[in-house]
């Protein structure tokens, strides 16, 4: 029974590494000091996916894990994408505390970045075994092929358009567009090719998914920036947007991008999955 399983040892060392340091982070005890953001990151995906294997018997790092490690090296170029937006045509965000060496600096670029994509759909993950403690039915189907139609070409050419908006007129008021024009652009062409998408889920009138990428993305947010603003290597934002309330280093308002960052890195994943992954693949957020 569900209720009898034990949480694994795996979960129980990855809550003892956040432990350690967030206390070596809040004592600037180093290296937890410099390299917080990786080494608890990777510490709350095992202690996550022990929370999910407790609850469903199975879990992604547990039973799928060579997807896994695809998914943590394909983090890295896809959130290379949005530092490269950010760099070029938003400057809404900037690094501190990075060493000098060229090496190492890289080194925990990497290792951070490959714990976003994980991190999001785990934590999606962990909602929707919560919301359902059995596995659900829609695991196990095929994703819905949506034909694009006049919706689909709509939704793909404002998606163009507003990825290719930052691009031509480069501003910091411009993030949204960003954060928002992946899903509008890759979610229908997944549809169509019968990869897993939101808009299949909509079509066969299910929206678990949906909500448990928005709660994720919440959840994740929240905790990304809890844990950077103790931080010596931390991030800064210069976000203009009202009011100028912050909660750790994120204005308040900025903190409804995480649900759409969530949807976004789900359809991104999927776009690229399908092109790149030969292997067994695992429903993603459900």
């Amino acid at each position: 029974m569900t209720g009898a399983r034990r949480l694994p040892l795996s979960a129980w060392l990855g809550l003892g590494v956040i432990a350690i340091s967030g206390a070596g982070m809040l004592a600037r005890v180093e290296p937890f000091w410099s390299w917080h953001t990786p080494i608890a990151w990777t510490g709350y995906l095992f202690f996550v996916d022990g929370l999910i294997w407790k609850i469903r018997g199975e879990s992604p790092i547990r039973n799928d894990r060579a997807e896994m490690v695809f998914m943590a090296i394909v983090s890295v170029p896809l959130w290379i994408v949005f530092e490269i937006y950010n760099k070029y045509t938003l400057h809404n965000w900037h690094y501190l505390g990075l060493t000098d060496v060229l090496l190492l600096r890289y080194v925990g670029y990497a290792w951070a970045f490959a714990t976003i994509w994980p991190a999001i759909f785990l934590t999606a993950e962990l909602v929707g075994s919560v919301r359902d403690r059995r596995a659900p039915a829609y695991r196990r189907q095929d994703p819905k092929r949506v034909p694009l139609g006049l919706v689909g070409w709509v939704s793909i050419a404002a998606g163009a358009a507003m990825l290719m908006w930052p691009i031509a007129r480069p501003s910091p008021w411009l993030a949204a567009p960003v954060w928002l024009g992946f899903i509008f652009l890759l979610d229908p062409i997944n549809a169509r090719t019968g990869a897993e998408s939101i808009r299949g889920d909509l079509a066969s009138g299910h929206t678990g998914r949906l909500v448990n990428l928005l709660v994720a993305g919440f959840v994740c947010g929240l905790i990304w920036e809890s844990w950077n603003y103790w931080a010596r290597t931390k991030w800064i934002y210069s976000v203009p947007v009202p009011p100028d309330i912050k909660l750790f280093e994120m204005p308040l308002a900025g903190y409804l991008g995480f649900p759409a960052f969530a949807v976004e890195c789900f359809v991104m994943y999927v776009f690229v999955r399908q092109w790149l992954w030969r292997g067994a693949w695992r429903p993603i957020a459900l």
